[in-house]
């Protein structure tokens, strides 16, 4: 699909696994992680990338609406107060060999999040956890979940299972959480990461052999690819002030002659319109 769509990039970070990109829009914000680097990162467009150690690998850090930030860790969810001083674990479910996926949060503020075994041998599972820490199992048996994007009315998750090359989506009631009706929304000719959702409904996809992001319509149709400068991306979300820049993450987990732009944060200025991330409501 020809475009005259570019990306450039808003970070040269050489990251290992970027990871989790969401725009916070309190703070007019990128956030995002470097999985195996253990770090938190939270960019300004025209600003400095500033970054947080923390103890285990990280996939993801939301906002909270009472301040702060949500991190999706291996071992489970945990809270860290504004200053990032303190860490409370919400809900905590260690198992070995296997990491953290990726996350959202809905409407309600409640945080959907999957986790991935290394080996992407199975057993993986999908968790809608509440502002009080309960943790509700959604699905079990996940094998390679990875993204994971509410469309605009919140009433459809969208899945990907990278070792089928499927986008699956569930059907959720908005108000109860509850999910069900799992079917294949549509397969992609690669292999999918992470994705988001734009204002029109369509999913905007991290294709990780591929070196391009993808939009796919609602009825599942393939209408646009646009070629990245790094061979890794890993996943995307929607920011900037009109929620028209989509940045991408990527990694240079291993690539033998990674590039400058391996690991960076790109972002393709003005290709589409997003929608609004919500803040975990503990």
């Amino acid at each position: 699909m020809p475009t005259t769509a570019r990306a450039e990039p808003a970070v040269l970070a050489q990251a290992a696994f970027g990871h989790g990109p969401t725009w916070d829009a309190g703070t007019a914000s990128l956030l995002w992680t470097d999985l195996r680097s253990r770090t938190v990162h939270r960019y300004a467009p025209d600003d400095a990338d500033h970054c947080m150690e923390v103890p285990q690998q990280v996939a993801a850090a939301k906002p909270r609406s009472r301040g702060g930030l949500l991190l999706h860790l291996d071992d489970g969810v945990a809270l860290y107060d504004a200053d990032g001083e303190r860490r409370t674990w919400l809900t905590f479910w260690a198992r070995p060999g296997v990491r953290a996926g990726e996350s959202t949060v809905d409407t309600c503020g409640r945080l959907w999040a999957n986790t991935v075994r290394e080996d992407e041998s199975g057993d993986g599972w999908l968790v809608r956890v509440d502002a009080a820490g309960t943790a509700h199992v959604v699905l079990s048996g996940l094998r390679a979940a990875n993204g994971l994007a509410f469309g605009p009315d919140d009433a459809q998750l969208y899945l990907v299972d990278s070792t089928t090359r499927r986008v699956e989506v569930l059907a959720v009631d908005p108000v109860s959480g509850s999910a069900s009706g799992r079917r294949t929304a549509f397969e992609v000719d690669g292999t999918p990461a992470g994705l988001c959702t734009d204002a029109a409904g369509a999913a905007w996809i991290a294709v990780r052999d591929r070196g391009e992001v993808r939009r796919y319509a609602p009825d599942g149709r393939l209408d646009l690819a646009v070629p990245l400068p790094a061979r890794r991306p890993t996943g995307c979300c929607f920011g900037g002030e009109d929620l028209t820049d989509l940045y991408v993450t990527t990694a240079r987990e291993g690539l033998a002659d990674p590039a400058s732009e391996d690991g960076a944060v790109l972002v393709l200025p003005g290709i589409g319109t997003g929608l609004r991330s919500h803040s975990f409501a503990g």
